[in-house]
């Protein structure tokens, strides 16, 4: 059985909401996809750009090895943690949001 349309006075449904939600969503994947990106290009490039640099011993490791073998997961974990909290804050807002919208709407 197929549903019956959903009820174009419901803004939750509305086209306007999924797009501006949609382009949120959109807007915080990119940034931490960027975040992600400038790590996993930055680090060969430092190497061919600051070989002298990059071969500098810190800890025991050069820290070419320190940033790829120890601080990369780290990261990581940061960029994931950044994406999941804020993620969950645009639902809180969007809830809010589209019941702000069904109350001006009734």
């Amino acid at each position: 059985m197929s549903q019956p349309p959903p009820d174009q006075s419901d803004f939750i449904h509305s086209e306007k909401f999924l797009q501006e939600l949609m382009k949120r969503q959109l807007k915080l994947s990119i940034s931490c996809a960027t975040a992600f990106a400038v790590l996993l290009f930055g680090l060969p490039l430092m190497n061919y750009l600051l070989p002298g640099l990059m071969a500098q011993r810190v800890g025991g490791f050069t820290l070419s090895w320190l940033i790829l073998g120890v601080l990369f997961f780290p990261y990581v974990w940061i960029i994931a943690r950044v994406f999941i909290t804020r993620s969950m804050a645009l639902e809180v807002d969007e809830v809010r949001h589209a019941a702000e919208g069904n109350h001006r709407q009734s």
